[in-house]
């Protein structure tokens, strides 16, 4: 579960070894940009960049709907208070999303989260699939979540990305219609969270206070002097940066979104792109721009030739009213064009990926064996050699 002590040599330098295998083989790459109008106008736009099909649909949910955090017996329990339209992963996730009162939340992929292991506490516990939509379900702003946060209410409980033997290490970004903005990481079994609307950039490896260090090199450069160019996620965050801000910020509704559509695909990976080389450089599969003050979730699929979005203030989101799903077919392939939420179908609910509270306890015994293991083997390394009695 990632979640092994830090505090000897040897566990350190497994964990070094890990993370850097896991960089170098497995990492995939998204992008989130703030945008910050003079007219008020508070725009943000993510990319999620993946190796496969992602699996996802867009959902409408409702508020009212009471749910847990997936997590074993301790699991958070709550009632949504705010409506939201999301954007799943594989169907047992919410990866992205607007709710009702302008909050969106964006998880993106962060190779260096490790986080607490549920067993070392008494919190209540939230599966990772759920992190984001509990924010959606119960706050306006980011003010009020992150009020939330620092109380450090529950203890995040990763999984398994399906079909694969590794897992998810995410982070999480919030932006609202004031322009407020946070990062939520987990770092060396900690939560981290940096809170500024000048936070207006998120992309991947390394963690975010190191990539906003990386970012003050090119801003000394200026952008447009020189700005780096590979899809890496630092170079992404450097361009990001200087555009989001190098786009106007006076204009028309039309030019606006233009330009905040323009920033988001110049920081996407041209699709089906695969080098050996560079093994952690995935496809970019879709994009979304939110419109925090009208109320306006924007979706684009890679493989379509359009873009189209759902109006939030005409869905129903009133306890009781139906759960419903817009199929975006295998590689959101299929074709939408304008405000779509006359499309979506009513459909059961799409369950949260979880853990038992018996892969838990299977997961502690696991720890705390290879705690045992490495124990032995540190002794074994830093035990002094004995020395032999002079001979006479």
């Amino acid at each position: 579960m990632n979640t092994l002590s830090t505090h000897s040599p040897l566990k350190k330098l497994a964990l070094t070894v890990t993370a850097l295998l896991s960089l170098t083989v497995t990492a995939e790459a998204c992008t989130r940009v703030l945008f910050h109008g003079d007219n008020g106008r508070n725009i943000t736009a993510r990319s999620m960049d993946w190796k496969r099909d992602v699996g996802t649909n867009l959902w409408i949910l409702p508020q009212g709907i009471e749910r847990n955090g997936e997590a074993g017996d301790r699991s958070i329990e709550w009632t949504a208070k705010y409506g939201s339209v999301v954007a799943t992963g594989y169907d047992i996730a919410t990866t992205d999303g607007m709710n009702e009162a302008g909050l969106n939340a964006n998880l993106l992929w962060l190779v260096e989260s490790d986080y607490p292991h549920p067993m070392n506490s008494d919190k209540p516990t939230l599966a990772l699939s759920l992190w984001a939509q509990y924010m959606l379900d119960n706050f306006a702003t980011v003010a009020e979540a992150v009020a939330f946060l620092e109380t450090e209410p529950f203890v995040v409980v990763t999984a398994h990305v399906p079909g694969e033997n590794r897992l998810a290490t995410l982070h999480l970004s919030l932006s609202d219609r004031f322009g407020d903005s946070a990062i939520v990481e987990y770092i060396d079994g900690k939560q981290v969270i940096h809170h500024d609307r000048s936070y207006q950039v998120m992309t991947n490896s390394p963690t975010f206070d190191k990539q906003l260090a990386l970012n003050e090199y090119w801003q000394e450069i200026g952008g447009t002097t020189m700005l780096p160019g590979t899809n890496r996620a630092a170079d992404r965050f450097a361009r990001a940066a200087f555009y989001i801000n190098a786009i106007p910020k006076d204009g028309n509704e039309r030019d606006t979104f233009a330009g905040v559509f323009s920033v988001i695909r110049n920081v996407s990976v041209p699709y089906g792109l695969n080098t050996e080389e560079e093994p952690n450089i995935s496809s970019t599969r879709w994009r979304t721009v939110i419109d925090h003050q009208a109320g306006r979730y924007f979706f684009e699929s890679a493989i379509s030739p359009s873009i189209f979005w759902v109006d939030l203030n005409k869905v129903d989101f009133k306890p009781g009213a139906d759960v419903k799903k817009l199929d975006l077919g295998k590689d959101q392939s299929n074709i939408f064009s304008g405000e779509v939420s006359g499309e979506f179908v009513t459909t059961q609910p799409f369950k949260f990926l979880g853990i038992t509270e018996a892969q838990l306890q299977a997961a502690m015994k696991q720890e705390e064996a290879l705690n045992t293991v490495l124990d032995a083997e540190e002794e074994a390394v830093f035990e002094e050699p004995a020395v032999s009695a002079p001979q006479s």
